[in-house]
């Protein structure tokens, strides 16, 4: 009887678990979102409570409502400026198609080892310049088409639809509201001491807010300084490319390179070495303090190494979406983390 009653409830619990997963299933995005957002606004709901006198609702209240209206202005302002900048760039390429400049290649013709070689390539490049800068005009177009809807589909993907977006804020209410007492009762639940459990919890506390702090940073900083950078070499959309480089930025590999790298093969191909080399050497620094910042925000706020960050970022975003630039670092820091308490457990057994 005892083993029936213990596999009815092991029977049972999985059965549930599985109803539970496919009823949240397509809810994983607001949920996830409003789980950070709630745990990032924790202190702040903390302080407005003891303002308001332990008014746990009216302080949810206000966050969940004060959230969508902080977040819209910087949002719309960008997106108009981004839309319009957008369409600029496209009517330019149309009506502007790209022209290439092969002086240079007359000009190495002098030098006797490369001399033959710059011949060929000017005599067939001027042949076929019209094609070239057909296939230029087209390509750039095709990929600035493709590069708006990729930064669309992060939209959608970082805030859902409008109905999943309001989904996130009812969310985010109950979770600030009575998130402590979920956490406690899900914490009790953990079968380890009190001391192991209290270190899990806050390493998971500092894992979130260092990649987001660290991430966040570096990505900002990444697209203001290739905006910068496109400003001041003249090239058109500065606004455009900073957005891109900066959503670029939260990949571990290339990042803002995917942008100022075509940047000074354009300014090359139009003759403007000047400018091209000074967006070569503008995009390397952009380069180098990437790989400086990332690691030094994130060690700063929690011991999580750089290649746990490198392997969760790229896995948690072809699991959970953009959403696993934070749910890849924090789950494979539990998961080493939970190997560790392990080790020691066994280490201390006779």
């Amino acid at each position: 009887m005892d083993l029936y009653t213990k596999d009815f409830v092991i029977v049972v619990a999985v059965l549930l678990a599985l109803a539970l997963y496919w009823m949240l299933a397509p809810l994983w995005g607001a949920l996830a979102w409003g789980v950070c957002l709630a745990f990032l606004l924790a202190p702040v709901h903390g302080w407005l409570m003891r303002k308001l006198k332990g008014r746990a609702s009216l302080s949810a209240g206000i966050i969940t409502v004060l959230v969508p209206a902080v977040l819209a202005g910087p949002l719309v302002s960008l997106g108009v400026a981004f839309a319009n900048q957008f369409a600029d760039m496209v009517t330019r390429l149309q009506k502007q198609p790209l022209r290439l400049d092969t002086s240079l290649l007359a000009q190495l013709e002098r030098y006797p080892f490369i001399g033959s070689l710059a011949e060929w390539l000017r005599h067939n490049l001027t042949a076929t310049t019209e094609q070239l800068e057909d296939w230029l005009t087209g390509g750039a177009q095709m990929l600035l088409q493709s590069l708006a809807a990729t930064g669309g589909d992060f939209v959608l993907s970082a805030l859902g639809t409008v109905i999943e977006f309001f989904m996130m804020l009812f969310l985010l209410f109950f979770l600030l509201r009575d998130g402590r007492q979920l956490l406690d009762r899900a914490v009790r639940l953990v079968p380890m001491e009190p001391q192991r459990r209290g270190e899990l919890l806050k390493l998971i506390g500092d894992t979130i807010r260092a990649v987001i702090y660290g991430e966040g940073l570096t990505a900002l900083a990444q697209g203001a300084l290739v905006g910068i950078g496109f400003a001041i070499a003249g090239l058109p959309s500065a606004v455009v490319f900073g957005v891109l480089a900066a959503v670029l930025a939260l990949l571990p590999v290339g990042g803002a390179a995917f942008v100022w790298v075509p940047a000074v093969v354009f300014l090359a191909a139009t003759s403007q070495w000047g400018w091209a080399i000074f967006m070569l050497i503008w995009g390397l620094v952009v380069s180098v303090s990437d790989n400086l910042m990332r690691p030094l925000l994130i060690s700063s706020k929690a011991p999580v190494s750089m290649p746990v960050v490198f392997v969760g970022v790229i896995g948690g975003i072809s699991a959970f979406g953009m959403i696993g630039v934070i749910i890849g670092p924090v789950l494979l820091t539990v998961i080493a983390a939970l190997l560790r308490f392990l080790d020691e457990t066994l280490s201390r057994q006779p």
